[in-house]
């Protein structure tokens, strides 16, 4: 086989300047191909080089910027990008594999299937590792809940979402949704995933062993998805809508045997290596893992089992179907492989073998059709690596600037109108058609706390997971805003207890060949950097959005962080809910809070401006730490962290928290309180609810780490009152709260 040269494949149309603009490559990219392998392509390595050089695939804009991340360290296991997902040590032998990614465009123009295929990716992802799933996330941005059409889209999101978690068998147990007018043409769907694995059985995507067999695993190859990874490297445009043939079709069930039979791998002495077919699919799994091992892999595309007739070598290696792996067994170990998936009524087929000259061949009748050094293809390898240009948006500085704002004069109904806002009125909505109890883990529900909390099976350490960003801090201050974001989304972990451990992200922003769109970028990653290098949170992995622009403008540049923390016992965790009538609130952190991206600020003006408070990454380090010593040494009862909305919405939450048994507060100030106290917002600020017989304890430990903490009145009673200025009772909150999302979707409520 290596003596024949590559030829072209019949029917392979001539490679023209338009069919390389097609397929998204620039003419020094193709002009570098051609170097690289010392011949024009065929057309099949011309599509395989288009996929892995995608953006999608290759973050060859974003790569260098990621490496200034801090990526190990703490309890990492993996450094970040080593493997399909994170891995950090919880002790006891067991880690815990988690990772975001995002399937923004397939879900703009096939929301059913493209929400459902990225749950199905992103869990792939983490069973790959050898991890078992245990809880689902996901981050949602849409336009403006009055439009029909992003009432379509998120009706058919969720459905999406639910379905695929649903059939699978994983619980969804948290997430957000906000609503931005800069969403209208572009939403964002970002799904999470988090399993966990004994150090032992941890799987590595890495081919070696020259002369072992690579089998493929799982459903059949169809047409669906091809270009999908170059499909998601450009920018939405009416004609985006003519493309739903590259949005991936899922089978929940299937990927519910293919993850049992990947499990049965986990520790065998068969496994050498596995991969998810994810974005550019077999193509991307094989040359990955044989890049990965530096190795070579020549594939016979005459064994690869497919569900459509005709199929050409391009559409099978450019294929995104789903529930599909690729993996290397060591020789004399197939059957061992084989007899675990054909006992979940899976097919196994050998389609090659592990090479020792590092390059990627394909053969089909007979012929050889591709022959490229894999290393060429991989991130991280020779894939091409750029820094673009970066300019300061002209509106970073107007919108900096102060503008008139007409504060609430009447503090009752400035309370219900930001109750009912969509950005903040519950999601019961939405997450009641997720099973959020499936393998009976989850320990605080969606709706009860600011993160979810999950049981680790066999043990009694606890996980709190999260995912948060707040977009209009971003967009008025890229660096703050990604620190803010950090911020927040370990903050609400530390609410339940749990010890932050790592982040995953998902980068969401626009074109980054348009200056003003990279600047965004470099400084929320340099933002990022910052905070998790101070709240000793490393970055596992993550992924890279770009091109989320519609022909009305970019996406606020939304950096989602999704957090991971690690609680000992976990039945000392707590949700947001007040639970006793006459325990003391605290009011604890930060006194730094403005207007600026306020949900006041947008309810009556309708865009973000102004400067974002002071954050103070040191403060926030020593907050986290009072709410997970308080909570783990039984002092607070129930914490819940300030945003949209600020003081006076946070402590209407928590007064409904619990469904069945609401419980209000009375508030007293020792001095006057402004309304830019009770709605404004701003970072490092939580409110808990404190056991009297621990106040002096609780006082002294804040003292002790330097937090401020000001106690500001007691729970009980019927309602939030603020003492000789205003109260709201719990049916109003409750009525507001409860149906204001479904309102603001024309959707008609009992």
């Amino acid at each position: 086989m290596s003596v024949l040269k590559p030829v072209s494949y019949t029917n392979d149309p001539e490679i023209t300047s338009e069919i390389i603009e097609l397929h998204g490559l620039s003419e020094e990219e193709y002009n570098e191909i051609v170097s690289l392998l010392g011949r024009t392509p065929t057309f099949t390595e011309l599509g395989i080089y288009s996929v892995m050089w995608s953006e999608h695939a290759s973050y060859k804009n974003s790569i260098l910027q990621l490496k200034t991340l801090p990526r190990s360290g703490g309890r990492l296991l993996v450094s970040a990008g080593e493997e399909n997902a994170g891995l950090v040590d919880i002790g006891d032998g067991l880690a815990v594999a988690f990772k975001i990614e995002s399937h923004n465009h397939p879900s703009a123009v096939e929301p059913f299937q493209g929400a459902a295929t990225g749950v199905g990716g992103i869990l792939r992802d983490v069973f790959t590792m050898g991890a078992r799933p245990i809880a689902a996330l996901n981050s949602l941005r849409f336009g403006p809940p009055e439009n029909s059409r992003v009432r379509f889209l998120l009706d058919e999101v969720v459905r999406g979402i639910a379905h695929y978690g649903n059939c699978f068998g994983v619980p969804t147990v948290g997430g957000e949704i906000y609503f931005e007018e800069s969403y209208q043409g572009n939403p964002l769907v970002n799904a999470m995933a988090v399993g966990l694995v004994e150090h032992d059985k941890v799987m590595h995507a890495a081919a070696s062993g020259e002369g072992n067999p690579v089998i493929y695993v799982g459903a059949r190859t169809g047409r669906d998805g091809i270009h999908g990874a170059t499909f998601a490297s450009e920018e939405l445009s009416e004609e985006s809508e003519q493309r739903k043939s590259n949005v991936q079709v899922g089978d929940p069930f299937t990927e519910k045997l293919l993850l049992e039979a990947t499990l049965e791998l986990a520790g065998k002495e068969a496994l050498v290596g596995i991969q998810d077919m994810g974005a550019a699919g077999l193509t991307c799994s094989s040359c990955e893992m044989a890049a990965a091992g530096e190795v070579g892999m020549i594939l016979n595309l005459d064994k690869v089992p497919v569900r459509e007739t005709g199929m050409t070598p391009y559409e099978i290696m450019l294929s995104e179907s789903q529930e599909r792996m690729l993996l290397v067994a060591k020789r004399g170990h197939e059957d061992e492989i084989f007899e675990i998936f054909n006992r979940w009524d899976l097919e196994a087929v050998e389609v090659g073998v592990v090479t020792g000259d590092g390059r990627l061949k394909l053969q089909k009748d007979g012929k050889l059709l591709c022959d490229i050094p894999a290393h060429s293809l991989a991130l991280g390898g020779g894939a091409p690596v750029y820094k673009r240009e970066t300019v300061e948006p002209e509106y970073i500085v107007t919108s900096n600037a102060p503008t008139p704002l007409n504060e609430p004069t009447d503090f009752t109904a400035a309370t219900l109108q930001l109750l009912a806002r969509p950005n903040i009125a519950s999601r019961r909505h939405v997450f009641r058609q997720y099973d959020h109890m499936v393998r009976t883990n989850t320990r605080v529900l969606p709706g009860e706390g600011d993160a979810a909390v999950v049981r680790v099976p066999g043990t009694k350490k606890g996980l709190g997971i999260a995912t948060d960003c707040n977009a209009r801090f971003v967009y008025l201050n890229p660096r703050q805003g990604a620190a803010m974001a950090v911020a927040e989304a370990t903050r609400n972990v530390a609410c339940s207890g749990a010890t932050p451990i790592g982040i995953t992200n998902c980068l969401n922003f626009g074109n980054p060949y348009k200056p003003e769109v990279y600047w965004t970028f470099t400084e929320a990653i340099a933002g990022m950097g910052e905070a998790c290098r101070v709240l000793e949170t490393p970055v596992t992995g993550g992924n890279v959005s770009f091109y989320n622009e519609s022909p009305t403008g970019a996406v606020y540049p939304s950096p989602v962080i999704g957090a991971v923390g690690l609680i000992e016992d976990v039945e000392k965790s707590v949700g947001m809910a007040f639970k006793k009538e006459g325990q003391a609130i605290f009011l604890i952190g930060s006194d730094q809070v403005s207007w600026a991206a306020s949900e006041w600020q947008i309810m009556n003006n309708g865009k973000p401006s102004g400067r974002l408070p002071e954050l103070d990454l040191n403060l926030e380090k020593r907050l986290q730490q009072l709410l997970i010593q308080g909570i783990n040494k039984e002092m607070i009862q129930c914490a819940h962290d300030l945003a949209e909305g600020g003081l006076v919405v946070a402590l209407c939450e928590m007064a409904i928290a619990d469904r069945d048994n609401p419980m209000g507060a009375l508030l007293e100030f020792e001095e006057e309180i402004s309304p830019l106290h009770l709605f404004g917002e701003g970072p490092s600020r939580a409110v808990v609810a404190v056991d009297v017989n621990s106040i002096d304890e609780f006082e002294l430990l804040a003292e002790k780490l330097d937090v401020p903490c000001k106690w500001i009145g007691t729970t009980g009673g019927k309602g939030i009152g603020f003492r000789q200025i205003f109260s709201v009772s719990i049916e109003d909150i409750r009525a507001n709260h409860e149906n204001g999302l479904a309102a603001a979707l024309g959707i008609e409520t009992a």
